[in-house]
């Protein structure tokens, strides 16, 4: 009943951006019409998975969507909500993607794979309406913001599709969260310690992720005592991982620190790194 201000307050979001990787191949390949109907086709179904799950818009950047949880209404378990659409977005794009191919080659043309990179983080933004006096929009400002939006970034440098961090994978510890690494992303300080997603509760609790989790996090506490070698050995000698719905697996992953491994090995760090990437 009152007209919309300019303001906000201060509050906890957990906050999701994702993107599809690859984009400029998959827009060269389509005509301008055809590239805006594919956008379509993409965002309807990832945002009703953030509607469905409580999310908020917040918009929309070319193939880009930016979302937040626990505004403006209160949802107790944002965190959780958040990561579980994560996880269904993943699902409903394996179940699109034949789709649209077979669309293309019904079309005489070839479309790059479409992946996506997702970015969720959790923390203290302010929430409201951001921007001029003669134009402004319901969105959020704050660090927490920004890192979510680097999360998403160092999807391509880890090769998965879900980047997930410390905050987020403590407010709702039930999911398959495999970690990543501890990072200091750009413009920051301090180190953020970083998680993937292989599935939900009923992945985290098979004996499979359990013994495949265990094997993962001995291969990271050798890479950060400086046993390259362990290190290394450990991740040739992995066990089959839970993965099967990530798209190209783990093996980004692994392939990314196998090459760390060797830089390191030929170049040692020194007594005193922090295992801070």
């Amino acid at each position: 009943g009152e007209e919309p201000q300019l303001g906000g307050e201060q509050r906890q979001l957990t906050l999701m951006f994702c993107d599809i990787r690859g984009f400029t191949p998959i827009s060269e390949s389509m005509t301008p019409i055809q590239l805006t109907q594919f956008i379509n086709k993409f965002l309807t179904p990832m945002t009703d998975l953030v509607l469905e799950t409580h999310g908020t818009i917040d918009k929309y950047m070319g193939d880009a969507i930016m979302a937040f949880w626990n505004a403006p209404l209160d949802e107790p378990d944002h965190a959780a909500l958040a990561v579980g659409a994560t996880l269904r977005m993943r699902t409903r794009l394996a179940e699109l993607e034949p789709i649209w191919q077979a669309e293309a080659a019904a079309e005489g043309r070839t479309l790059p794979p479409v992946r996506i990179g997702v970015g969720v983080n959790t923390g203290e933004c302010v929430v409201g309406n951001v921007g001029s006096e003669q134009r402004f929009d319901y969105s959020c400002l704050g660090d927490s913001v920004n890192t979510a939006s680097r999360l998403e970034g160092q999807s391509k440098t880890y090769g998965v599709d879900l980047v997930v961090g410390e905050d987020s994978v403590t407010l709702a510890p039930g999911f398959a969260y495999l970690e990543l690494d501890l990072i200091r992303v750009k413009g920051k300080l301090n180190a953020v310690r970083i998680y993937t997603v292989l599935g939900g509760p009923e992945v985290a609790e098979t004996e499979q992720f359990q013994t495949f989790k265990t094997h993962h996090d001995t291969m990271l506490a050798a890479y950060r005592a400086q046993d390259w070698a362990s290190a290394a050995q450990l991740i040739e000698e992995r066990p089959a991982a839970p993965d099967q719905e990530i798209p190209g697996g783990l093996n980004g992953l692994y392939v990314e620190y196998a090459a760390r491994l060797q830089e390191l090995a030929a170049e040692p760090p020194g007594a005193d790194w922090d295992g801070v990437y």
